[in-house]
């Protein structure tokens, strides 16, 4: 996280003090909707008492949404403005506002108005109750049924049938986060989406929450059906991390053991055949076969024990554990 950030509390005055909460919004031509957006969330989280700082990342506009953030960030003491040199893509801009955050809690909601910031702090209170993390859930979604809907939905039960982390709504930018779990978790590629699991991966407690919904007032949607392909690349990521991060081994190293013994199976018929029948065995496809296996085999060992060693390397290089504690109760001795 960052740090030494000066902002404005629900007193109007200025401090230094860490706030409530931090709300990250990432923005990608979205010039129209940012004076309502900002005070929309000043507004809510004013009058619920609640100290914050909002930290907008412009990923590379085009429309003057970075040249107004930086104007309104001269002006606004609880406003910090992050300017990307270009367009890296909303995971990217999520991570740099995770990175500049310096609330007790961290929430995420999109610039286009769409999710509503009045709903930021009933996430806070749910987080209260003991959650790391609690999602938003679109139950009535103002989008469209064939290039948004359809491909959430796709996406939706994909992840969730693959992660085992029963979200309904993974698409909802609208989160509350702990920071301490921000803290631990590194994102890459379109990983955004797949928050819910990652935090799962570290342990999180996690919920979901409905929220409110609104139609887009400004510009257009920039999703498609088309992201649904990206996001089964990045399942496939995630699923490997949730089995076998800390032992990859065990997957290269099971898919290297059945394709040798598979191999050497089919070699020993093929003996068998040749020297006790007498049959002609270089022409039969099942010879190549039983090659390939075998090559196959020992490359997946190799595999495995590579990643093993860039596993270990990683965990090291960080001096991150592979685990982490939740918390620590022990008895007082006076």
């Amino acid at each position: 996280m960052g740090s030494g950030l000066v902002y404005q509390g629900v007193d109007g005055a200025i401090s230094t003090i860490v706030p409530d909460v931090s709300v990250v919004v990432p923005i990608h031509n979205e010039v129209e909707s940012l004076p309502l957006l900002l005070e929309a969330i000043a507004s809510t989280l004013s009058s619920s008492q609640i100290s914050y700082e909002i930290i907008c990342v412009d990923d590379g506009s085009t429309d003057g949404s970075g040249e107004y953030l930086k104007q309104a960030a001269q002006t606004r003491p609880d406003l910090k403005s992050v300017i990307l040199r270009r367009n890296y893509g909303q995971t990217a801009a999520m991570a740099a506002g995770f990175h500049y955050a310096l609330g007790k809690a961290i929430v995420s909601l999109d610039a286009d108005l769409q999710n509503d910031p009045a709903d930021i702090p009933m996430l806070l209170a749910k987080l209260d109750e003991g959650y790391d993390l609690v999602s938003g859930w679109r139950q009535k979604r103002q989008d469209g049924a064939i290039n948004r809907l359809l491909p959430s939905k796709i996406a939706n039960w994909l992840i969730r049938y693959t992660t085992s982390v029963n979200i309904h709504d993974y698409g909802c930018s609208l989160k509350a986060y702990r920071a301490e779990l921000l803290a631990d978790m590194n994102l890459y590629g379109e990983l955004h989406r797949f928050l819910p699991a990652l935090a799962y991966i570290e342990g999180a407690r996690i919920t979901e929450m409905p929220v409110r919904h609104h139609a887009r007032r400004f510009g257009r949607s920039k999703y498609g059906i088309w992201r649904t392909f990206r996001v089964l690349m990045d399942l496939l990521t995630i699923l490997f991390m949730k089995k076998f991060l800390t032992r990859p081994m065990h997957v290269f190293g099971l898919l290297g053991l059945i394709s040798m013994v598979s191999g050497t199976l089919i070699g020993i018929y093929l003996t068998f055949i040749k020297l006790a029948l007498g049959e002609m065995i270089g022409n039969r496809p099942l010879l190549i076969l039983a090659v390939l296996l075998l090559v196959t085999g020992v490359q997946l060992f190799c595999f495995g024990l590579l990643a093993e060693l860039l596993m270990r390397t990683y965990h090291e290089s960080q001096g991150r554990p592979i685990y982490r504690v939740r918390e620590v109760v022990a008895k007082k001795v006076n």
